[in-house]
């Protein structure tokens, strides 16, 4: 009788232990979804706000309105001829920051998974990530005082012996205000999210396929071509439109930096021939704007917005083929 009773005793805790962890788990699951539908909630929220106050500027008549018509010291006519360059140079901007910055911080974010030393790895690792806590004021301020004068040698370098690439056209600016010099210091802001990301997918690299590739006879360079990159192909992209995303929307660097123009160009050398940023001309020009003014920058970050959203599902797709592709490669030790 004692036995059943310590029996019965046991299944009834037992029953009480499963319902706390149902009740647990109910609880969880309802506070992950509710987080993840507020990211839907403030996602649309956010798009009806750029829709509701950029319509009066995207709809208005740019020749016959006070306010629109000759704003900015130019005609445009329509609003997507003034998005149209802005567009442009956020993009031409970032493009020059993805060119420069995320080969780099691939670099190092390999250095710290696969080559540097336990001991000095952390410490590079940690002063790396203490990039992303600076402000991008510093950032600004540190292109002006520092990187503007300093690249004004190599832009007379590259005009000099490369201005006949279009890249590298027209008269060097004296000042150093110029797409290359915003472009480095993007380059520099991404390299924490871009290193971090990448650091982490490298590590996670499952460690039989890196010793079966050494067992192969594969150098280490060999080993992380074969059975590294494959396996990181989809998080590297993953950093580096992330990476993309900072640049895109990134305020104050570029505006304390370059001088810019509304305008389509590829110069990166000159001064006053630089394409201006919606986020730069945003923060230029939002304080001093008429309500419809400020329709129309509000209509530009709408557009932006859009672009944002475009990336990123170019950017799952390219993960997804990425991922199906792995899953269909045969594995280092198997016969295909």
């Amino acid at each position: 009788m004692a036995d059943v009773a310590q029996k019965g005793d046991v299944t009834t805790a037992s029953e009480n232990l499963v319902g706390k962890r149902r009740a647990g788990d109910s609880f969880f699951l309802g506070l992950s979804t509710t987080a993840a539908a507020s990211i839907m909630v403030i996602l649309a929220g956010v798009a009806i706000f750029l829709i509701l106050k950029g319509m009066p500027a995207i709809t208005a008549n740019w020749d016959t309105n006070h306010d629109l018509a000759g704003y900015q010291n130019k005609n445009w006519g329509s609003f997507w001829n003034y998005v149209g360059p802005l567009l442009w140079g956020s993009l031409w901007s970032s493009l020059i920051a993805l060119v420069l910055g995320a080969p780099v911080a691939i670099g190092i974010a390999l250095f710290i998974s696969h080559y540097a030393p336990r001991r000095l790895a952390g410490p590079l690792a940690y002063v790396v990530d203490l990039l992303a806590a600076v402000p991008s004021i510093v950032f600004g301020l540190w292109g002006v005082i520092v990187m503007r004068p300093f690249l004004t040698p190599l832009a007379e370098f590259l005009n000099q012996y490369l201005g006949w690439i279009p890249l590298f056209r027209g008269p060097v600016s004296s000042t150093g205000s110029t797409m290359l010099a915003g472009g480095v210091v993007l380059a520099v802001m991404i390299l924490p999210i871009v290193t971090a990301l990448t650091r982490e997918i490298f590590l996670q690299t499952p460690r039989l396929n890196e010793e079966a590739a050494l067992a192969l006879g594969a150098t280490r360079w060999e080993m992380i071509r074969l059975a590294v990159f494959p396996y990181a192909r989809s998080g590297m992209i993953s950093a580096i439109l992330l990476g993309l995303g900072r640049a895109l929307g990134e305020t104050m660097a570029i505006a304390l930096i370059i001088s810019p123009s509304i305008l389509f160009s590829f110069a990166v050398l000159t001064d006053g021939y630089n394409s201006q940023t919606i986020a730069g001309n945003i923060a230029n020009n939002f304080p001093i704007a008429t309500d419809l003014q400020r329709s129309a920058l509000i209509g530009t970050g709408l557009m932006l917005f859009v672009v944002s959203l475009a990336v990123n599902m170019l950017a799952r797709g390219i993960i997804g083929r990425s991922a199906t592709r792995s899953r269909k490669a045969p594995k280092i030790g198997k016969r295909a």
